[in-house]
């Protein structure tokens, strides 16, 4: 495929499934190759084999990105097989929903080391083949709940706020080596992880099932819909173009008008 990122390589970490899956389909139309990470084989594979399809370069590669040796791998696998690594897109993520009180604490050491701990392992690993070439995008996909909070929902909160302030460390840090680095803050997504907690929100909150969507997730918005996976995707490819190599240590809200409040 030709276009804008022609020429360019790219890592979606979660990119089995959701907003992941939407970005690396988005980046692959865009011109660049893709490699395909999840901890789902057959996710990572299926995702890889609709860019071939539509004409694209992709790679599936297994990671799971709380685990150091597991990263470098994903990161030397991908350098390897394109021969250079120009964006990582830090996007996989998972939630549990409970109050503070019962809160699981493997459940919170689980969430904080995939989302945040996983971010910065990424970017760790993968940054030393951007400083090489002078050129890098680190987009990392934070959330609505990296700004501000939504009750039951402590780890996930936490580390997407830290994944906020992670983001512009990054980018104060490298962008003499004209690497950029934001933060993607969209609310709430029609994907798997959004509607697989529907359940779990309407029983901490006392809600219905049938009305949580209404009346959890769309009453603060102003657009009284779900944004679609592919709206997250068009942003994360304009970000890593050419022509946003001036936006870097920001967070970029599609949340409907959430966080206008």
């Amino acid at each position: 495929m030709a276009g804008t990122l022609s020429g360019k390589t790219a890592i979606v970490t979660g990119g089995g499934s959701g907003i992941g899956r939407a970005i690396g389909l988005a980046l692959a139309q865009a011109g660049a190759a893709v490699s395909v990470a999840d901890m789902d084989a057959g996710r990572a594979q299926a995702v890889a084999g609709e860019i071939a399809r539509a004409g694209g370069r992709a790679q599936a590669i297994t990671a799971d990105v709380s685990d150091g040796a597991s990263v470098r791998s994903m990161i030397d696998q991908a350098a390897r097989h394109y021969g250079r690594l120009d964006i990582l897109v830090n996007n996989a993520g998972l939630q549990f929903i409970s109050p503070i009180v019962d809160y699981p604490e493997d459940k919170w050491d689980l969430l904080l080391r995939v989302m945040l701990t996983g971010t910065f392992l990424c970017t760790k690993h993968a940054v030393p083949h951007m400083t090489r070439q002078r050129w890098g995008r680190v987009i990392n996909i934070a959330s609505a709940h990296g700004l501000i909070a939504s009750p039951f929902k402590s780890a996930y909160v936490a580390a997407k706020h830290g994944i906020v302030g992670f983001t512009k460390v990054t980018a104060l840090e490298l962008g003499e080596y004209g690497i950029t680095a934001n933060a993607i803050c969209p609310g709430y997504v029609r994907t798997p992880l959004v509607e697989g907690q529907i359940a779990d929100v309407a029983r901490a909150q006392g809600v219905p099932v049938t009305d949580v969507v209404e009346r959890v997730f769309l009453a603060p918005v102003a657009i009284k819909r779900l944004i679609e996976p592919e709206e997250v995707a068009g942003l994360a490819v304009f970000l890593a173009g050419d022509t946003a190599g001036m936006i870097t240590g920001v967070t970029h809200s599609i949340d409907g008008g959430w966080t206008a409040r």
